[in-house]
């Protein structure tokens, strides 16, 4: 999706790998950490899926996903770096964790998208917030859902509105 917000699906080669079985190509000549997914450009290899994002807004022509707002730009960098905690304890509860580390990383979105009004995503306009969290919200919705019985859009409608959009 981003690949076509920002124009550059005729501008970026994707390459799909398997990722259960990388080619060894893959971490000898793209990229040794052998994660994914990476680009290479420029003679340059930029890895970590944030860090990529941040550098495609940077070098590619195409609507700014990293916003010019200071406000909106600390909260952007503070809702990113949550990213792993919000995982975390979704991933936790999966496994016989509480069921309140769930509520509270949802709960958490949920005053996230509160906070700025001007639209139905983070930050209010479509961003690379939203870019970062739609995976893993597309997966932990049906799957909480299922395993669960646990409907993270309940008593959160900015995050039924956000799904929606997405």
């Amino acid at each position: 999706m981003y690949f076509f917000v920002q124009g550059l699906q005729e501008k970026i080669k994707l390459v799909p790998i398997d990722l259960q079985n990388r080619p060894d190509w893959y971490k000898e000549k793209v990229y040794p950490p052998n994660k994914v997914p990476s680009l290479e450009h420029n003679n340059e290899i930029q890895g970590e899926s944030f860090d990529l994002l941040k550098y495609i807004d940077s070098y590619f022509e195409g609507p700014a996903l990293c916003p010019d707002d200071p406000t909106k730009r600390e909260f952007a960098e503070e809702l990113l770096s949550y990213t792993n905690t919000f995982n975390l304890a979704v991933i936790t509860s999966l496994k016989g964790g509480y069921e309140n580390e769930i509520s509270t990383a949802f709960d958490y979105l949920k005053s996230a998208l509160f906070k700025f009004t001007d639209g139905p995503f983070f930050l209010g306009q479509f961003n690379l917030v939203d870019i970062a969290y739609a995976p893993f919200i597309e997966r932990f919705y049906p799957l909480l859902l299922d395993v669960k019985k646990y409907d993270i859009t309940a008593g959160r409608p900015m995050l039924t509105s956000w799904i929606d959009v997405h």
